[in-house]
């Protein structure tokens, strides 16, 4: 992976692809750098980079890919480099939660649904007949999870083939909400962070602080 990256470091600082518009890949090998790239751009979200910060970040790169004298003493910012990442994700986490509240207030005064101390909003969309699972049971669903905008970051449904899953190895918001159903019935939860991923999220797809909606099918409690 070192000499990928490398690589890849190389055609930014020819080009100067991040201050600068960058070349159209057209060979095979420029679109398999190109894709190199949006990986490694995928890597560093959670900093939360804007240009500026990026025109540092490839400052920084191509001195240590053309062998250029550090402009800082790399032993004592090195250990910096994960403050600054926390704290950037704490930003993110911060807006992600003010934006997730204001949904759950609305989400909360919804005819038929229900706070609880954890923070979690249960709302039952249709009644089971069967039994209701233990957080020790292992359960069968169909399910679709969505960020509080609408976006689809997962979901069963799609897929056509139901998950499984023990109640005791997901996030609490799920051990909590599935043992309010009953097997046949169907119930939309709203997840505050806290109960789902925190601060940290699950990049790319689910941001630090977010709050999650799942519409979820309790299909069976499997047997052991």
């Amino acid at each position: 992976m070192r000499i990928a990256i490398v690589s890849v470091l190389v055609v930014m600082s020819l080009f100067g692809a991040a201050t600068q518009a960058a070349p159209e890949p057209k060979t095979e090998d420029q679109k398999t750098l190109y894709a190199l790239g949006l990986l490694i751009g995928k890597k560093l979200e959670s900093f939360n980079l804007g240009k500026a910060d990026l025109d540092m970040v490839q400052s920084g790169l191509a001195d240590s890919v053309l062998n250029k004298k550090p402009q800082v003493d790399l032993q004592a910012y090195g250990p910096k480099v994960d403050q600054l990442q926390k704290a950037r994700l704490a930003v993110v986490a911060d807006r992600e939660k003010q934006a997730g509240k204001a949904y759950m207030d609305k989400a909360a005064a919804e005819k038929d649904s229900t706070k609880t101390a954890s923070g979690l909003i249960f709302a039952p969309v249709k009644a089971g007949d069967g039994a209701s699972p233990k957080d020790t049971d292992t359960v069968k669903v169909h399910y679709q999870g969505s960020l509080t905008n609408g976006t689809v970051f997962d979901s069963s449904i799609k897929r056509g083939e139901p998950a499984q899953f023990p109640l005791n190895g997901v996030i609490p918001c799920w051990t909590e909400a599935l043992q309010k159903m009953k097997v046949g019935g169907k119930a939309k939860l709203v997840c505050p962070s806290d109960i789902a991923y925190g601060d940290s999220g699950r990049p790319p797809m689910i941001p630090p602080g977010a709050t999650l909606v799942f519409e979820v099918e309790l299909l069976d409690i499997v047997k052991k």
